[in-house]
Formats: structure tokens, sequence, C-alpha cells
């Protein structure tokens, strides 16, 4: 069924409250159904017959014309006569490596039987549906196979009815000199119209550019074949396409006397093929190139920069938090940060090279006839500033930031395929330093990349196997030496090494999905040996939870917890998070500022740890829902060689209470650290001079003897 044909009760109805026909079920269906109508309607105009089709012949489109003279059917196959079949087999198969492919076949129609047709097939690959969608156009050549032997004698009986002919038509004789033409054929080729002696060569009325192939059809004609090419023409600014068919004209003993050629303009139909391949290779939002025709152009770009001993680079651009903006302003907003920042990022490229968005908020520009890493650098550096000034929508500026990839032929890569994966390691090793920036490539990534490959598939492992074990280390007053609370550190037991550190898998914590899956396999068995205590009546202080920072990625973390908090029946106030400073101050920290909020109001403690490692200050804590600060071990270390050190963990201690703070210094390992912390007022700590991590029996008789 066509689409245009469909008829109300065979329509459903989408979720996007459209009409679709039920003819676009299965494999149609799939179809960006608006985008695909605007074309149709376009072919629907067309003065030539039109169909679409499938790799298995199956009609998705036939416009008026060919419904008119062909008629309608479910597949295009069966409409080809059985002896032209392998015919239109051979054409499909070569399309695959050619743009378009032509030849004559008969079709089977409606009213008048099997009539004889000039076929045109065109194909593109279309990503939604993953299979190739053909178009074919056809013209009607019965009347002139029958009549071509008589085609000479009758030339100048009906030379007027040719003059009125659209049609550029010339006959040749088999050197390829004019013998006759019609009055469009010399308007076309610009010869005087009331010309009535020819005899130029037919060769020099074509354009230089598709001369070739006309000698080459030339030379088949002239054999007793028919052929076809076709070209272009350009003149008074005017581009015109043609279809260029040449018919020998043989005498009884089969010799070529004469050679009909006839031009036909196919620019209309040119222009809706390239309107329809251009639709399915521009990015729909913006108009950037796609995905597919980046990898074509580049292609392209690697093998000018190759012949010409040139550099060229890749730039792959990934907007930082982009997701934010959509969650806080709307998609519409999103949609037109998108907008703006390639018309921002085209201008970057000029006239050197070409933008593309691959998908969602990544973009990539290409850049040729480069001279010098230098200038690659620069163009770099310019396209990093592109989101410097903030983009308004509707009187709210849009903030953003970007993390740029950079890669280079010849020195990163010889061929386009190793170009791309060299400029998405640098991307992801650059995100993996937490985003912003550029990075250009270098062979260490690629261990790195490896490295991280190990670590994640080490932490699936570890998730499907359920081999987390969390230890505790204990927290002690440093006056009295009890015991007021323990961090829980992540632990697991490998079946041929033995008990493992967690940076074995510390790239598991740069992805939420598996960063969120081993906290939620850490915080059941927490809670659960918690619970244990409790009903064996210990003195149970609270139990500090790490948090990473991608874990705050979805605006979900603190109901998750106090879910997993009340399903063992915890108190709140015996559990602790512990958040690093730094993703206070990152972008995002919406989400994390409204979490902490949230759990503190439930009583649950919130420590920033590794303090002093980032750029808060002491004044800045009172807007965070901060309980604790814990000094970070960096710090201690120098405590008793740095008067400087020593000076900023005094003022800690000093101020900290004032803010209602409580103080924790971490990693302390020698007797002189403690002392030293105790004279600046510090009376919590925590490291290897007290005890090192210890497992849930560990926990259970330190609670008993310091608690």
């Amino acid at each position: 069924m066509s689409i245009l044909n469909a008829q109300p009760d065979t329509m459903v109805k989408r979720e996007e409250d459209k009409n679709v026909p039920l003819g676009l079920v299965n494999k149609a269906e799939v179809l960006n159904y608006d985008k695909m109508q605007k074309l149709f309607q376009t072919y629907e105009l067309l003065p030539m017959s039109v169909n679409i089709f499938l790799i298995d012949g199956q009609n998705i489109f036939n416009n008026k014309q060919w419904k008119n003279h062909i008629g309608e059917s479910e597949f295009f196959y069966s409409i080809i006569h059985p002896d032209d079949f392998l015919t239109l087999k051979s054409a499909i198969q070569k399309n695959a490596q050619d743009d378009v492919n032509q030849f004559e076949c008969r079709i089977l129609c409606q009213d008048h039987g099997y009539q004889w047709y000039v076929l045109r097939i065109n194909s593109f690959f279309m990503d939604e549906i993953q299979q190739q969608v053909f178009i074919t156009t056809a013209a009607n050549i019965q009347n002139k196979k029958i009549g071509q032997v008589s085609l000479l004698e009758q030339l100048s009986a009906y030379e007027n009815m040719l003059d009125v002919c659209v049609d550029c038509i010339k006959v040749l004789d088999t050197d390829g000199n004019v013998k006759h033409m019609n009055l469009s054929g010399r308007k076309a080729l610009g010869v005087p119209l009331d010309e009535k002696k020819f005899g130029m060569k037919w060769m020099d009325l074509l354009p230089i550019e598709v001369r070739g192939r006309g000698k080459k059809a030339l030379i088949e004609a002239v054999k007793g074949q028919n052929a076809r090419f076709a070209g272009k023409s350009v003149g008074a600014g005017i581009t015109q396409y043609w279809d260029n068919i040449l018919t020998p004209i043989v005498d009884e003993n089969g010799q070529t006397q004469t050679i009909l050629c006839v031009s036909r303009d196919v620019t209309l139909q040119k222009e809706a093929e390239n309107k329809l391949r251009e639709n399915s290779e521009l990015d729909d939002l913006t108009g950037l190139y796609n995905r597919k025709l980046f990898k074509n152009r580049l292609k392209r770009l690697i093998s000018d920069a190759k012949d010409k001993q040139q550099m060229a680079g890749i730039l792959l651009i990934d907007l930082d938090h982009f997701k934010h903006v959509n969650d806080t302003l709307g998609h519409s907003a999103g949609d037109h940060l998108l907008r703006v920042l390639s018309k921002r990022l085209q201008l970057v490229s000029d006239d050197q090279g070409f933008v593309a968005r691959l998908g969602g908020d990544e973009f990539a520009i290409a850049v040729g006839g480069l001279k010098s890493e230098q200038e690659f650098s620069k163009i770099a550096e310019l396209a990093s500033q592109q989101l410097d000034a903030p983009i308004s929508y509707s009187g709210r500026l849009i903030n953003g930031g970007m993390s740029i990839g950079c890669a280079l032929y010849p020195r990163d890569a010889e061929d386009s395929a190793g170009l791309i994966q060299c400029v998405d390691t640098a991307l992801n090793d650059l995100k993996a330093d937490g985003r912003g920036g550029i990075r250009f490539y270098n062979e260490q990534m690629l261990i790195n990349t490896e490295i991280t490959a190990k670590q994640l598939n080490r932490a699936r492992n570890i998730i499907r196997m359920d081999m987390v074990t969390p230890y505790y280390q204990p927290k002690v007053d440093l006056i009295t030496r009890k015991i007021v609370g323990f961090e829980a550190l992540l632990r697991w037991e490998s079946p041929e090494l033995g008990l493992q550190m967690p940076n074995e898998v510390r790239e598991a914590f740069k992805d939420y999905k598996l960063a969120s899956k081993i906290s939620e396999l850490m915080h059941n068995k927490i809670f659960e040996q918690l619970a244990q205590c409790i009903e064996n009546d210990l003195n149970v202080v609270p139990v500090a939870l790490n948090v990473a920072p991608v874990e705050f990625l979805r605006d979900d973390y603190a109901e998750k917890l106090l879910q997993r908090i009340d399903k063992y029946n915890i108190p709140y106030h015996l559990v602790e998070i512990e958040v690093t400073e730094q993703i206070l101050e990152e972008r995002g920290s919406d989400f994390v500022l409204r979490a902490l909020e949230i759990l503190k109001r439930k009583g649950v403690r919130i420590a920033l740890d590794d303090f002093g490692t980032g750029h808060s200050s002491l004044t800045r804590l009172k807007d965070y829902p901060v309980d604790c600060l814990k000094i970070d071990k960096s710090f201690i270390n120098l405590i008793a060689t740095d008067r400087t050190i020593l000076a900023v963990i005094q003022a800690i201690t000093e101020l900290g209470p004032k803010l209602n703070l409580d103080i924790v210094a971490e990693g302390i390992e020698t007797e002189e650290q403690l002392n030293i912390l105790v004279e600046s007022g510090c009376h919590i700590g925590q490291g290897y001079y007290f005890s090192q991590a210890v497992d849930l029996q560990g926990m259970i008789e330190i609670l008993r003897k310091f608690a």
C-alpha cells in the first residue's frame, strides 16, 4: 500500500498523535513519517513515474504517474518480465558500487500487458531500518523499440514533431558526426536555432568532464550495443543533469549505420534524489553532517591530505553535563543550545574542514590542509571558547562547558578509522580525569584504555559473583581513646588472590551503573551487619559510607539510600556519608545538594572528605549541609615538618567548632602526629596508629573493648 494512498480505516494512532498507515508495519513503519511524507509529496509532483521499494521487493510508494501508466502492486519484482528478472537483479547488485544504474526491461502494465521501459535505480542506506531503500524512475520506450528500424526514413517527415519534443534528439554517424539535431538539442548545446547544416563532432559539444563517458558510449553504440551515460552541464549559472541514451540503427546485415542519441533533462529527478540523500545524511536539528556522512567525508579529507603531504585532524567534542540543561530548563532549551553551538563551531572550521553532529551532545570537527601541530592547537583552543559566551534562552542564560579530544593525521594514525579511534580514546581519557578542557592523543592512552577495560570487567565479575566485603576502620576520640565511629571501606575477595583493595577497580567508580551497583551491594551488607550488632546489644556507633561522585548523576541518590536504611531498620543517626569537596563545586552540584539536604533532615550525618585538597573555603561551608570535616592524609603526613600545613590545620580546628563542625584527622600513623593534633585542638582521628580496617568480627571485638 502506498503511504499517500492510506485510507482512514487503515490508520493507527501513534504516540505523537499522528495518523500513520498500517502499510508501514514491520520494515517501513520505523521510517521517520514526517520526513518521508515531505519527500513523497515532492515525488508526487514530478512528471515521471516513480516507485520506491525495499530489497525484498516490497513497494512503499508509487507516485501518480506510476499508477496511471503502470498500475499498483504490492511487490515490485512481481511485475518484471521473467526473462528480464536477472537483468534487474544484476542492476540492484551493481547499485551497491555505483550511484545509479540504468537498464531496459519489460514491465507488466495493468492496461497494456508487458511494455518496454528504461528503469533508473538509485539507492541509499536508511539508518532507521538498517537496510537499502531503492528509488526507481521509469520511462516507457515501447514505441521506440517498435520504431527503431524505420527511424531514419521518418526523421524528415516528423521533423516538426521532433522540434517540439523536450528531449534533445541527435542522429550521429559512426564517426560521431552530428547528422541531425532537433530544436531542443540545438538550444541545449548552444547551436544556432536556424542551423540546418550539421556535421560538427558530437564529442566537441559535450562538457569536458563527461567526454570520456560519451566516447565510451559511442564506441559501444558503433558495435551495435545500446549505451547510456549520465552527465551535467553548467551554463549561465544553471546546472542541468542529463540522461543520455545511444541506440544503434542497423541494416539488414546487423551493421550499425547511424546512431540515435536522446538526451533527457533529469534535473528535477536528480534534485529530488539529492534532497532525499541530503535528508538521510544531515542532522535534522542542526543541519550538520550526521555520523555516516562525517565518516565518508573524513576518508576523502585524509586521502587529500595524503596526496598533498599535509596534516589533518579531528576534534571530538562532548558537552559537559548537557543532561543537566535538559533536566532544569527543558529539552527545548537543550535543542537551542545545540543549534547555537553548531553555528559557532562552523565558524571555527571555516573553509578548512567541516562539522558534524555525531549524536546527542557529541560533535566533531575535521580539519584539513594543516601545516603544523600548532595550527591545529589554535583551532582546538578556538573551539573550546565557543561556550565562553553564554547562550540566552527565554530570558535565562545557559552556561556550558565542553571536553575536546584531539588526534592528528599522520602522527597518530594513517587512516580515518584509526584517527577516529585515537580521538575517541583522547576524549575518554579527558573525561576520566573529570571533564573540561582539551586533550591530545598519545600512545600511553592506549595502555590506560586497556587498564580501564580490565578494571571494568573485573568490577562486573565482582558484582556478578557478589564478592564485595565491607571492612571497617575505627574513628577514635584522641583524648579518651574511645571509639566514636567507623568508616566502611570496600574490599573484595578474589578466588585466586584473596582479599583485594578497591584501587583494583577504581575505574568502575567513574561508571554510574557499576558504581551504583557496587554501592548497593556494600550498603546491604553494611546495614545487615549493623542490624546484627544492634540485635546483640552492642554499643553501636555511626558508620560512614563513601560515595562516588558519579552516583549523584541521577537525582535519586537520597531516596535509594533511605530505602536501604529503612529495609534493615537502622536508626538514621548511625549512618554517615562521606563526599569530597570537589563534587560540591562541579556542574550538576544541585543534585548533590538536594540529596544531602534530604539526608540531613532525616538525621543522616554528612562528612566532607579529603578537605583541603579542593577549592572550598571554611567560610563557604556554612552554605553546605555538612556535619564533619575530614582533614586529608596528605596534610597529616607533613604536620610535623611543615609550619604552613600546621597553621592551616590549627585554623581549621579553631574555626570548625564555631561552625558546628566536627574535625576528623585522617591517616594518623605516628605518636608525634597524634600529639601535635591534640595540641592543635583536633580531638577525633583515624589511621594505622590505632587500627587498620577490620572485618565484621574485628569491628565487634573493637566495640566490646573500646566503645
